[in-house]
């Protein structure tokens, strides 16, 4: 190791603290990422300019010179790679994995910059760490040229949002610095960017290796006349600065009440800029008001501008909770519940049509489902990257075009006006993981014109009429359990007792509503929500609505359950093991299962959730029929 210090302290620190920590603090933060293909060089480019921006110490430097000795793949000499792949199977392999984010500053502006994996297979990946950038640096081996890898992630960061995009064209030392083939990819990387939409890319000849043209000229390449890598970083518009000239936006993440005397309103300006006096809106309520304070901690503000977390308090008491968001009064966006998104899918397994999600957007959660997918957008065909395919799902790593439908209004922008307002996640509402990061492109315009129309007859009269409860008795379990008839035993005995009542029938259902329906987990999900809509509308009208249906899903039988009022829906677990249920096979369909003839059976080849907190448990081994139904029976009862 060299006998010079690496690390020098800055001048100003040692002459005067607050001047220094007075420039720090006002330098504008940059978000990049480097993308391209599998041995790029990403992970070293990003070692190199922590290294030439004295970002490393001493005995980091140490570590990584014993580090790059032992399994490194320079040899004796720096793996700079190693700076950002710490995870030993990244350095097992000499690939990267996951998303490694790291902090560099230089005089002029600080930077987080995130080292995105390669690998086809971490595509998730990459789209995580690109959705917060600003800019992307897409690294292209000298040697090789244009890949595949580099049109996919150089497609998903045009349809990310990222409008800066920087062409570095790296190992030109391996190449012997040779313009013309430096100019051949060009060409080729400009006839793929006009095909896909994008308008315009800088373009940089580098060695993250050797460090050419990084963070100085570089004289093997006096043919270049172009800014270096670090140049380019230090002056290129940044987001924030971009995002000050939009309409004021700001998501409420909470209500600030620490007293009586004070009620504001907590969270991140995305957009725009606000000041006191001036007037806001509160949407989704549309109520307006206008700015008496704007707090940062303990001091009063005058203004509030975009990346700034404030409190905004009101002249007026008016509703305003998280999930609501601020607006400037005559220019506000949109509010809607139904909208075409393109879904990037993240999770192993494939995405159900018709299921319910948690849907994250800003701060507001509500649940939503994904249609059929229009499309599948095509990143894998080199000839044809951005083409679209058809589609009945999606599955890990596919992009697509689909409706989305929320269960009730959200306020949005478009993904490429504002992200803060037009990014969401989707997360299975029953193993809570992340399965799907989405961007919204517009409001359908069917979700203006389709009101929920009032009626003067409500579900309350409609229950006092009958002089019930309305109540929608779900009862679920495998095939040949005893549903059916024991939902017919607990409708006779209802009926006895003066109460209205009407039978759904999974069988009945699929001679009409749903006969055209199959028995794919998609179709599976859309006829328990069509009958989740059906039994919902016979509760609004006071009937006690009894469902026999497998519903093999956990998932769609909550989604049922908030559909309707809190104790509205009961679920009855029919527990029937399955041989027993097997050995009792009434309509053959087991036996047909297992030789093959009969595909998607729940318990056979199709899985079954059992509920994991029913409301009611009937065994139908130890009860009859009549038994397990007056059991239901005093259940109910008890349930009052």
């Amino acid at each position: 190791m060299s006998d010079d210090v690496i690390y020098r302290t800055d001048a100003l620190i040692a002459e005067d603290i607050d001047a220094y920590l007075e420039k720090h603090q006002h330098k504008t933060m940059l978000r990049f990422i480097t993308c391209g293909s599998v041995d790029d060089g990403k992970s070293t480019l990003i070692g190199r300019l922590l290294y030439d921006s004295k970002m490393i110490f001493e005995d980091q430097l140490a570590a990584l010179e014993s580090d790059s000795k032992r399994v490194g793949t320079q040899g004796q000499e720096i793996d700079f790679a190693l700076l950002v792949d710490g995870l030993a199977a990244e350095r097992e392999q000499g690939i990267t994995i996951d998303v490694a984010y790291r902090f560099f500053s230089t005089e002029n502006r600080k930077f987080i910059v995130a080292d995105c994996p390669g690998h086809e297979q971490y595509t998730r990946n990459m789209v995580t760490g690109a959705s917060t950038a600003d800019l992307a640096v897409i690294l292209i081996d000298a040697r090789k040229g244009v890949l595949v890898q580099t049109r996919r992630h150089s497609f998903l960061c045009h349809q990310l949002g990222i409008k800066n995009l920087v062409l570095a064209v790296n190992k030109m030392d391996l190449i012997g610095y040779d313009q013309a083939q430096y100019d051949a990819i060009i060409e080729a990387y400009r006839a793929f960017a006009d095909s896909i939409g994008i308008e315009n890319f800088t373009a940089i000849p580098i060695s993250g290796l050797a460090g050419d043209n990084i963070t100085t000229r570089s004289e093997n390449m006096d043919w270049y006349d172009g800014p270096t890598l670090m140049e380019h970083l230090e002056t290129v518009e940044v987001r924030s600065d971009a995002n000050l000239a939009e309409p004021f936006r700001m998501p409420v993440q909470w209500v600030n009440r620490p007293n009586l005397d004070f009620r504001g309103f907590s969270g991140l300006v995305a957009s725009g800029s606000l000041k006191v006096g001036n007037p806001v809106r509160v949407l989704p309520s549309g109520k307006t008001s206008t700015v008496s304070k704007i707090v940062l901690f303990d001091q009063e503000m005058e203004e509030a501008q975009a990346g700034q977390s404030v409190t905004i308090c009101l002249a007026d008491e008016i509703d305003c909770s998280r999930g609501s968001v601020l607006a400037e009064a005559d220019s506000s966006p949109e509010v809607s519940d139904q909208f075409e998104a393109t879904i990037v899918w993240l999770d192993d397994d494939p995405m159900l049509a018709g299921r319910a999600y948690a849907m994250k957007l800003a701060s507001q959660t509500v649940s939503a489902t994904v249609a059929e997918p229009k499309y599948e957008i095509n990143i894998n065909d080199p000839g044809s990257v951005g083409s679209q395919l058809a589609a009945k799902t999606l599955k890990l790593n596919a992009i697509g075009v689909a409706e989305v439908t929320t269960d009730k209004p959200i306020v949005f922008e478009a993904y490429t006006q504002n992200r803060a307002l037009g990014g969401f996640i989707l997360i299975d509402k029953i193993t809570n993981r992340t399965v799907g990061a989405g961007m919204l492109n517009f409001s359908l315009r069917r979700a203006q014109n389709v009101h929920w129309q009032a009626t003067t007859i409500d579900r309350d009269e409609h229950a006092n009429l009958k002089n019930q409860k309305p109540l929608v008795l779900w009862f679920t379990g495998l095939s040949g359990s005893g549903k059916s008839t024991i939902a017919n035993e607990v409708e006779k005995a209802l009926n006895r007792m003066n109460r209205h009542t009407f039978l759904l029938d999974g069988d009945n259902v699929r001679h009409g509503l749903n006969k055209d329906l199959g028995f794919t987990d998609a179709d599976r999900i859309e006829n328990i929500r069509r009958i989740g809509e059906v039994a919902k509308l016979m509760a609004d009208a006071g009937l006690i609505v009894l469902t026999a249906f497998i519903s093999p899903f956990r998932a769609e039988r909550q989604m049922v359950r908030e559909m309707l009022p809190e104790g509205e829906f009961v679920e009855i677990f029919v527990d029937t093991p399955l041989e027993v249920a097997e050995k009792r096979d009434v309509k053959g369909l087991y036996k047909k299962a297992r030789e093959g003839k009969l595909k998607n059976f729940t318990g056979i080849d199709s899985p079954y959730e059992e509920p994991e907190g029913p409301d009611i448990t009937v065994n139908t081994v130890e009860m009859s029929p009549v038994e397990a139904a007056e059991h239901i029976v005093r259940a109910l009862g008890a349930l009052k």
